[in-house]
Protein backbone atom coordinates (compact mmCIF):
# COMPACT_ATOMS: atom_id res chain seq x y z
CA UNK A 1 0.00 0.00 0.00
CA UNK A 2 1.29 3.49 -0.88
CA UNK A 3 0.47 4.87 2.57
CA UNK A 4 3.16 2.70 4.15
CA UNK A 5 5.83 4.75 2.35
CA UNK A 6 6.87 7.95 4.04
CA UNK A 7 8.81 9.95 1.48
CA UNK A 8 8.25 11.05 -2.09
CA UNK A 9 8.79 14.08 -4.27
CA UNK A 10 5.17 15.01 -3.55
CA UNK A 11 5.95 15.24 0.17
CA UNK A 12 8.92 17.58 -0.27
CA UNK A 13 6.81 20.71 0.25
CA UNK A 14 5.57 20.55 3.80
CA UNK A 15 2.44 22.66 3.95
CA UNK A 16 1.73 24.29 7.30
CA UNK A 17 -1.77 25.53 6.46
CA UNK A 18 -4.27 22.69 7.02
CA UNK A 19 -6.21 23.45 3.84
CA UNK A 20 -3.00 23.33 1.81
CA UNK A 21 -2.11 20.10 3.58
CA UNK A 22 -5.46 18.54 2.65
CA UNK A 23 -4.95 19.58 -0.98
CA UNK A 24 -1.44 18.10 -0.88
CA UNK A 25 -2.95 14.81 0.32
CA UNK A 26 -5.47 14.77 -2.52
CA UNK A 27 -2.93 15.70 -5.19
CA UNK A 28 -0.53 12.99 -3.99
CA UNK A 29 -3.32 10.43 -4.35
CA UNK A 30 -4.20 11.76 -7.79
CA UNK A 31 -0.58 11.49 -8.92
CA UNK A 32 -0.24 8.01 -7.39
CA UNK A 33 2.53 9.21 -5.10
CA UNK A 34 3.25 8.00 -1.59
CA UNK A 35 0.98 9.59 1.01
CA UNK A 36 2.61 8.45 4.24
CA UNK A 37 4.35 11.75 4.92
CA UNK A 38 1.28 13.92 4.44
CA UNK A 39 -1.04 11.58 6.35
CA UNK A 40 1.43 11.51 9.25
CA UNK A 41 1.25 15.30 9.37
CA UNK A 42 -2.55 15.27 9.22
CA UNK A 43 -2.68 12.76 12.07
CA UNK A 44 -0.25 14.84 14.15
CA UNK A 45 -2.26 18.06 13.93
CA UNK A 46 -3.52 19.30 17.29
CA UNK A 47 -7.29 19.33 17.57
CA UNK A 48 -7.41 22.86 19.01
CA UNK A 49 -4.91 24.20 16.48
CA UNK A 50 -6.87 22.71 13.59
CA UNK A 51 -10.10 24.26 14.83
CA UNK A 52 -8.40 27.65 15.20
CA UNK A 53 -6.83 27.47 11.73
CA UNK A 54 -10.12 26.56 10.06
CA UNK A 55 -11.90 29.67 11.27
CA UNK A 56 -14.49 30.13 8.49
CA UNK A 57 -17.08 27.81 7.00
CA UNK A 58 -15.29 28.01 3.65
CA UNK A 59 -12.03 26.82 5.22
CA UNK A 60 -13.82 23.91 6.88
CA UNK A 61 -15.63 22.88 3.71
CA UNK A 62 -12.44 23.05 1.63
CA UNK A 63 -10.41 21.05 4.16
CA UNK A 64 -12.93 18.30 4.86
CA UNK A 65 -13.99 17.92 1.22
CA UNK A 66 -10.36 17.37 0.24
CA UNK A 67 -9.89 14.89 3.09
CA UNK A 68 -13.04 12.96 2.13
CA UNK A 69 -12.12 12.71 -1.54
CA UNK A 70 -8.48 11.84 -0.89
CA UNK A 71 -9.32 9.17 1.69
CA UNK A 72 -11.90 7.62 -0.64
CA UNK A 73 -9.63 7.46 -3.65
CA UNK A 74 -6.62 6.21 -1.67
CA UNK A 75 -8.59 3.43 0.00
CA UNK A 76 -10.13 2.22 -3.25
CA UNK A 77 -6.87 2.42 -5.17
CA UNK A 78 -5.31 0.14 -2.57
CA UNK A 79 -8.31 -2.18 -2.13
CA UNK A 80 -11.00 -1.72 -4.81
CA UNK A 81 -12.94 -4.70 -3.42
CA UNK A 82 -13.95 -2.50 -0.49
CA UNK A 83 -16.55 -0.91 -2.75
CA UNK A 84 -18.52 -4.16 -2.95
CA UNK A 85 -19.85 -3.51 0.56
CA UNK A 86 -20.57 0.20 0.46
CA UNK A 87 -22.26 0.32 3.84
CA UNK A 88 -19.15 -1.06 5.48
CA UNK A 89 -16.88 1.09 3.32
CA UNK A 90 -18.57 4.33 4.34
CA UNK A 91 -18.68 3.45 8.04
CA UNK A 92 -15.12 2.11 8.46
CA UNK A 93 -12.44 4.62 9.57
CA UNK A 94 -10.14 5.40 6.64
CA UNK A 95 -8.08 8.42 7.71
CA UNK A 96 -6.68 9.99 10.87
CA UNK A 97 -6.95 13.75 11.37
CA UNK A 98 -5.77 15.48 14.55
CA UNK A 99 -5.48 12.13 16.29
CA UNK A 100 -9.01 11.04 15.39
CA UNK A 101 -9.76 8.06 13.12
CA UNK A 102 -12.61 9.04 10.83
CA UNK A 103 -14.95 7.26 8.45
CA UNK A 104 -16.43 8.81 5.33
CA UNK A 105 -19.83 8.93 7.04
CA UNK A 106 -18.35 10.87 9.96
CA UNK A 107 -16.77 13.39 7.60
CA UNK A 108 -19.80 13.84 5.36
CA UNK A 109 -22.74 13.50 7.72
CA UNK A 110 -21.12 14.29 11.06
CA UNK A 111 -18.90 17.23 10.09
CA UNK A 112 -19.94 18.68 6.73
CA UNK A 113 -23.68 18.05 7.24
CA UNK A 114 -23.61 18.97 10.95
CA UNK A 115 -24.88 15.61 12.25
CA UNK A 116 -28.09 15.62 10.23
CA UNK A 117 -29.13 12.00 9.90
CA UNK A 118 -28.58 10.64 6.40
CA UNK A 119 -31.80 8.60 6.58
CA UNK A 120 -34.17 11.53 7.24
CA UNK A 121 -33.84 13.47 3.97
CA UNK A 122 -31.75 16.07 5.79
CA UNK A 123 -34.51 17.21 8.15
CA UNK A 124 -33.57 15.61 11.48
CA UNK A 125 -30.39 16.42 13.39
CA UNK A 126 -29.01 13.96 15.90
CA UNK A 127 -29.87 14.94 19.50
CA UNK A 128 -27.15 16.99 21.18
CA UNK A 129 -26.42 14.23 23.69
CA UNK A 130 -25.56 11.88 20.81
CA UNK A 131 -23.36 14.27 18.85
CA UNK A 132 -19.66 13.65 18.81
CA UNK A 133 -17.47 16.37 20.33
CA UNK A 134 -14.87 16.22 17.54
CA UNK A 135 -17.38 16.48 14.71
CA UNK A 136 -19.25 19.25 16.51
CA UNK A 137 -16.06 21.24 16.95
CA UNK A 138 -15.04 21.05 13.29
CA UNK A 139 -18.45 21.35 11.62
CA UNK A 140 -19.35 24.48 9.64
CA UNK A 141 -21.80 26.84 11.31
CA UNK A 142 -24.26 26.18 8.45
CA UNK A 143 -24.77 23.36 5.97
CA UNK A 144 -23.74 24.18 2.42
CA UNK A 145 -25.71 22.06 -0.07
CA UNK A 146 -23.04 22.65 -2.70
CA UNK A 147 -20.88 20.00 -1.01
CA UNK A 148 -23.13 17.39 -2.64
CA UNK A 149 -21.62 18.45 -5.96
CA UNK A 150 -18.05 18.26 -4.63
CA UNK A 151 -17.89 14.98 -2.68
CA UNK A 152 -16.98 11.91 -4.70
CA UNK A 153 -17.60 8.41 -3.30
CA UNK A 154 -16.40 6.66 -6.52
CA UNK A 155 -19.89 6.10 -7.95
CA UNK A 156 -20.51 6.90 -11.60
CA UNK A 157 -23.06 9.58 -10.65
CA UNK A 158 -20.57 11.44 -8.43
CA UNK A 159 -19.11 14.80 -9.48
CA UNK A 160 -15.49 15.21 -10.63
CA UNK A 161 -12.84 15.62 -7.94
CA UNK A 162 -10.89 18.85 -7.48
CA UNK A 163 -8.61 20.22 -4.78
CA UNK A 164 -10.42 23.01 -2.95
CA UNK A 165 -8.47 26.00 -1.64
CA UNK A 166 -8.97 28.47 1.16
CA UNK A 167 -8.96 31.45 -1.21
CA UNK A 168 -11.17 30.07 -3.99
CA UNK A 169 -13.51 27.58 -2.33
CA UNK A 170 -16.66 29.64 -2.82
CA UNK A 171 -16.13 30.16 -6.55
CA UNK A 172 -14.92 26.56 -6.92
CA UNK A 173 -18.09 25.23 -5.30
CA UNK A 174 -20.19 27.43 -7.55
CA UNK A 175 -18.42 26.12 -10.66
CA UNK A 176 -18.66 22.52 -9.49
CA UNK A 177 -22.37 22.92 -8.72
CA UNK A 178 -23.21 24.67 -11.97
CA UNK A 179 -21.26 22.14 -14.02
CA UNK A 180 -22.97 19.18 -12.35
CA UNK A 181 -26.44 20.68 -12.64
CA UNK A 182 -25.87 21.56 -16.30
CA UNK A 183 -25.22 17.88 -16.96
CA UNK A 184 -27.88 16.35 -14.71
CA UNK A 185 -30.90 18.67 -14.71
CA UNK A 186 -33.54 18.84 -17.43
CA UNK A 187 -36.58 21.12 -17.48
CA UNK A 188 -39.73 20.30 -19.42
CA UNK A 189 -41.94 23.40 -19.27
CA UNK A 190 -44.81 21.78 -21.20
CA UNK A 191 -44.99 18.55 -19.19
CA UNK A 192 -48.48 17.99 -17.81
CA UNK A 193 -48.95 17.52 -14.11
CA UNK A 194 -50.25 19.16 -10.97
CA UNK A 195 -48.26 21.25 -8.52
CA UNK A 196 -50.11 23.06 -5.73
CA UNK A 197 -53.38 22.87 -7.62
CA UNK A 198 -51.86 24.22 -10.84
CA UNK A 199 -52.08 22.03 -13.94
CA UNK A 200 -49.35 22.12 -16.55
CA UNK A 201 -46.65 23.65 -14.33
CA UNK A 202 -43.96 21.60 -16.06
CA UNK A 203 -41.42 19.15 -14.71
CA UNK A 204 -37.78 19.34 -13.64
CA UNK A 205 -35.69 16.17 -13.50
CA UNK A 206 -32.97 16.71 -10.92
CA UNK A 207 -30.11 14.81 -9.20
CA UNK A 208 -31.15 12.28 -6.62
CA UNK A 209 -29.12 14.01 -3.89
CA UNK A 210 -31.80 16.70 -3.97
CA UNK A 211 -34.21 14.08 -2.64
CA UNK A 212 -31.84 12.21 -0.32
CA UNK A 213 -30.77 15.49 1.32
CA UNK A 214 -33.76 17.69 0.58
CA UNK A 215 -33.54 19.35 3.99
CA UNK A 216 -29.99 20.52 3.22
CA UNK A 217 -31.45 22.55 0.36
CA UNK A 218 -34.30 23.96 2.45
CA UNK A 219 -37.09 21.65 1.32
CA UNK A 220 -38.91 21.74 -2.01
CA UNK A 221 -38.99 25.54 -2.18
CA UNK A 222 -35.28 25.61 -1.40
CA UNK A 223 -34.53 23.12 -4.16
CA UNK A 224 -36.42 25.28 -6.67
CA UNK A 225 -34.63 28.42 -5.49
CA UNK A 226 -31.30 26.60 -5.79
CA UNK A 227 -32.12 25.52 -9.36
CA UNK A 228 -33.08 29.08 -10.28
CA UNK A 229 -29.85 30.40 -8.74
CA UNK A 230 -27.88 28.20 -11.12
CA UNK A 231 -30.03 29.04 -14.16
CA UNK A 232 -31.67 25.64 -14.42
CA UNK A 233 -35.20 27.11 -14.24
CA UNK A 234 -36.88 30.36 -15.24
CA UNK A 235 -37.38 32.63 -12.24
CA UNK A 236 -41.17 32.20 -12.34
CA UNK A 237 -41.18 28.41 -12.85
CA UNK A 238 -42.82 26.17 -10.25
CA UNK A 239 -42.48 22.66 -11.73
CA UNK A 240 -43.02 19.33 -10.10
CA UNK A 241 -39.78 17.52 -9.35
CA UNK A 242 -38.63 14.11 -10.53
CA UNK A 243 -35.38 12.53 -9.40
CA UNK A 244 -32.79 10.77 -11.52
CA UNK A 245 -31.66 7.31 -10.51
CA UNK A 246 -28.24 7.24 -8.87
CA UNK A 247 -25.71 5.15 -10.77
CA UNK A 248 -23.62 3.30 -8.18
CA UNK A 249 -21.35 1.74 -10.81
CA UNK A 250 -17.74 1.80 -9.60
CA UNK A 251 -15.97 4.77 -11.20
CA UNK A 252 -12.83 5.78 -9.27
CA UNK A 253 -10.33 8.39 -10.37
CA UNK A 254 -12.82 10.84 -11.88
CA UNK A 255 -10.73 13.98 -11.49
CA UNK A 256 -11.44 17.42 -12.90
CA UNK A 257 -9.23 18.39 -15.85
CA UNK A 258 -7.57 21.09 -13.76
CA UNK A 259 -6.63 20.00 -10.20
CA UNK A 260 -7.94 23.22 -8.63
CA UNK A 261 -10.79 23.97 -11.02
CA UNK A 262 -13.90 21.75 -11.12
CA UNK A 263 -15.33 21.21 -14.58
CA UNK A 264 -18.03 23.66 -15.42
Amino acid sequence: MRDEQSTTAGDSHEATDPVELSAEFLLAVRREEATGGVTDRLAALRDDALAAALDTDGDRVAFWTNIYNAATQRALADEPDRYESRREFFSTPLVTVAGRRLSLDEIEHGILRRSYNKLTLGYVRSPRRLRDRFTERHAPAERDPRVHFALNCAANSCPPIAAYTREEVDSQLDRATRGYLDRHVSYEPDARGRVGGLVGAGRAVVPRVMLWFRGDFGGRSGVLAFLRRYDQLPQDANPRLSYRDWDWSFDPGDYADEPYAPDG
